[in-house]
């Protein structure tokens, strides 16, 4: 009897314990998801405009994610047997603010498909990690039934669509991938952005995009494009993913480039280097004899 008078209290205690776990799990989740949409994704509905504004033939598009999420984008069409160039967006705003990224790789000849992640313009749903890996899949998937292989898609993802990218390129293998801008992880930008915020209630983010992890399974040709004076992602997290990378792999580096302006400021050598990635990777001639 005494001995079950002492086991009584600890039952109790560990009933007590897990009712308080299953309460504290309970208030987290919804505060993990505040958080990632308070720090990761910055969706804007509303359009400021369409490709018509600078000059672009396009169709819009609505498709679905492999979770049947329905998303919305537009296909830029380019010369003949181009291969496509599908873009990944960053995480603020939504595809009417990158018109000057469809006109310059329009110019290089290619076809351009951009679309909005779930959340952001007219695209259904709320960002997440493993949504917006699901959208990348079901954009793949309808490249590939208006006839391009995937051995005939460039991925190409600025900042956040960096991860998107590669994500996507570990599933489907592309003809290249293109990353700029991009970080190492999640976890690693809370730390050099907010240590002290990141050390308390770090743990409560779920996405990772730990791209760092993920690379060295990268089974195509790799582009990375990074300016020195990028204060978003810092220059340093494109070194450790170069050099996690497997070979074929080169890295641009735009000296007077920050975190956005990098396709603004780089110029030719820019513009260049995409037609040479472009041509390596697909043997398409960008531009048309003259």
């Amino acid at each position: 009897m005494a001995s079950a008078k002492r086991t009584f209290p600890l039952t109790k205690l560990r009933y007590r314990l897990l009712l308080y776990l299953v309460v504290a799990l309970v208030f987290a989740m919804p505060l993990r998801n505040a958080l990632e949409q308070h720090f990761l994704y910055f969706p804007e509905p509303s359009y400021a405009a369409t490709p018509a504004r600078v000059g672009l033939a396009y169709e819009d598009v609505t498709f679905s994610a492999t979770d049947a999420k329905q998303l919305h984008g537009w296909l830029v069409p380019g010369q003949a047997e181009s291969p496509a160039v599908l873009f990944c967006m960053g995480n603020a705003g939504n595809i009417s603010h990158r018109l000057e990224t469809l006109q310059l790789l329009h110019q290089l000849g290619v076809t351009v498909f951009i679309f909005n992640y779930r959340g952001y313009g007219t695209s259904e749903g709320q960002a997440n990690e493993a949504g917006t890996y699901s959208d990348i899949a079901g954009a793949m998937a309808f490249l590939n039934e208006r006839g391009w292989p995937a051995e005939r898609i460039i991925l190409f993802g600025r900042s956040l669509g960096a991860a998107v990218s590669l994500e996507g390129s570990l599933h489907r293998t592309p003809a290249g991938l293109i990353m700029e801008a991009p970080f190492t992880s999640i976890e690693a930008m809370g730390r050099h952005h907010y240590p002290l915020l990141n050390s308390l209630l770090g743990w409560l983010i779920g996405a990772k995009y730990n791209n760092l992890a993920k690379i060295s399974d990268l089974d195509a040709p790799l582009l990375i494009i990074h300016g020195k004076n990028d204060t978003i992602c810092p220059p340093s997290m494109a070194e450790e993913l170069y050099a996690r990378a497997p070979q074929e792999k080169q890295i641009l580096w735009i000296p007077e480039a920050g975190h956005n302006d990098g396709f603004v400021v780089g110029g030719e050598r820019y513009r260049d280097t995409l037609k040479q990635v472009i041509y390596s990777w697909t043997g398409f001639k960008t531009e048309p004899d003259r």
